[in-house]
């Protein structure tokens, strides 16, 4: 008994020691670097250009009239800044589609170096269009500037779920949602008039961009690759033992490499999955039908039409349009805490209650919006319920929704099928978010404040589906998920690989137990 009682006590100090040593310094410098040259970005360029968009067109106009000899047309001023503002999303689904053939050949750590080369480029075209007098040179700077996004939100989510111990890869996941928040919150900081929002300074707003990426440039290529790219498609053992060890700040690193091995012989005749196999394969199918559902919720839920609404709500609540900028602020302050708590709890609370919570949330918000948008001139208070209502919608969206899809779709697939699902993943993402750009004035022009019902309603569909279907991933193996899905997907692994370019078939050992080789690695405690 007492020998029993001492083993428990060392199992448990065991326990508490692995739990210390989660988050290492190389670990947490990987977060940092990777997210700073890379999500932050993103959430950069999706505020940089609110400030400076009236210099914006005035130098659209001068330019214009400059080489045709008179003024803009109206309309073709607003067609050049529509394709100003959206040609980012285009640029971030070419981007998505190039991710896995460069991930491929380069892994995940150097696909995140060569992304900043579009970045440096983009900043410098951007920084520069002013002075040469050419403004196709500030649209080409964003395109490029959408595909180093499009690359970033795909490369970045899977470095990290890669090189993280899944005790803390929901917390290391959020560092992606976090650094988006961050960055649109320095864009709001910087456009300020007293700082670089002015019509002399506004062209090195987007010249800051290549701050971060030269910061991940100098960085990253003192830290490792990904120890699963290197066991799993370099077959570098040695390298990810090194890379396990500076990752997870430890000498014995052989229940990790066991792992990652266990799982490298289930899928060793098993190649990168394509696009098509993926959407085929009746055993991730309501992985993938997820992925696309959190993917569409992230993008549809309504949070970027908030923005359309923030200054004339300000302006309604007595605020002097000198002030509002400065308001303004107070949603990207709100955005970035928010974030950091849900990195704080979402280890504690899992993803599934965030991801319901944050959209019931933001649909119980919604609906309070639309009631004070509706009578905001019948009482002077009813515009600072409107305020508060915005401030929570952004919180709401930020405490789980924010970030948790990116961290879902690296958690739901194997290694061969990764690549492939962020494609997908990116491809809706993208798409939902050029969607809304582009209906979003249509829907608000016929429906007014009621538009806001449409989101509501988006979001309820949202947290009723997770409800439903999602399980929760915290703490638990792609294995374990697997067989979380696998009564849903009515389909289990075969018993035979017969071909190598197939994603769902996975090898088996000659054993009679009918049960899949994944579950019995799970009941073994091998995984």
């Amino acid at each position: 008994m007492k020998c029993s009682e001492k083993d428990s006590a060392d199992s448990k100090e065991s326990d508490l020691a692995g739990k210390k040593l989660d988050w290492s310094c190389s670990l947490i410098v990987a977060s940092l670097v990777g997210a700073f040259g890379s999500s932050f970005l993103y959430g950069y360029n999706l505020s940089v250009v609110n400030a400076p968009a009236q210099y914006i067109k005035s130098f659209y106009n001068e330019s214009w009239e400059r080489r045709h000899g008179h003024p803009i047309d109206p309309d073709t001023l607003t067609l050049l800044w529509s394709v100003t503002v959206s040609i980012f999303a285009i640029g971030g689904l070419v981007g998505t589609l190039m991710v896995k053939l460069i991930g491929k050949v380069l892994g995940r750590k150097y696909t995140l170096l060569v992304n900043n080369g579009f970045a440096i480029s983009a900043a410098l075209l951007m920084a520069c269009s002013l002075q040469a007098g050419v403004f196709e040179m500030l649209i080409m700077g964003r395109f490029i500037m959408g595909v180093d996004g499009g690359i970033a939100l795909s490369a970045l989510p899977m470095y990290l779920n890669e090189i993280s111990p899944k005790e803390i890869r929901g917390s290391l996941g959020q560092v992606t949602a976090i650094f988006i928040c961050i960055g649109v919150f320095t864009g709001q900081v910087l456009g300020l008039p007293e700082l670089l929002g002015k019509e002399s300074t506004w062209p090195y707003l987007f010249g800051v961009i290549a701050v971060p990426a030269f910061v991940q440039l100098v960085s990253l290529p003192f830290l490792p690759e990904s120890p699963r790219y290197l066991l799993f498609e370099k077959h570098d053992q040695a390298g990810a033992e090194k890379a396990f060890q500076t990752f997870l700040g430890k000498e014995d690193v052989s229940r990790e490499v066991e792992e990652v091995l266990t799982e490298s012989r289930v899928q060793r005749n098993i190649q990168l999955v394509s696009v098509l196999e993926l959407l085929r394969s009746p055993l991730v199918r309501w992985q993938v039908f997820t992925v696309v559902a959190t993917m569409a919720c992230y993008q549809l839920c309504g949070l970027n039409a908030i923005w359309f609404y923030t200054n004339s709500i300000f302006g309604k609540a007595g605020i002097s349009p000198e002030k509002i900028p400065y308001i303004t602020l107070s949603t990207g302050g709100i955005e970035t805490l928010a974030a950091i708590f849900s990195g704080l709890v979402i280890e504690r609370l899992g993803r599934r209650p965030l991801l319901m919570g944050g959209f019931g949330l933001m649909a119980l918000f919604f609906g309070i919006l639309t009631i004070t948008l509706t009578l905001q001139d019948h009482a002077p208070w009813i515009p600072y319920l409107s305020i508060v209502s915005i401030l929570a919608i952004i919180a709401s969206f930020c405490s789980g929704p924010g970030g948790i899809p990116f961290i879902l779709t690296g958690e739901f697939f194997q290694q061969s099928q990764r690549p492939a699902a962020f494609i997908i993943a990116g491809t809706v993402n993208w798409l939902s978010n050029f969607a809304v750009g582009l209906l979003f004035p249509f829907i608000q022009k016929s429906l007014g404040t009621y538009c806001f019902l449409v989101f509501a309603a988006i979001c309820l569909t949202g947290a009723a589906y997770f409800y439903f279907v999602l399980p929760e991933t915290k703490n638990r193996t792609q294995a374990e998920i697997s067989q979380a899905f696998a009564k849903r997907n009515k389909a289990y692994p075969p018993e035979n690989t017969d071909s190598a370019a197939s994603d769902t078939k996975v090898t088996r050992r000659p054993e009679p137990d009918p049960a899949s080789t994944l579950d019995n690695y799970v009941k073994n405690g091998v995984v």
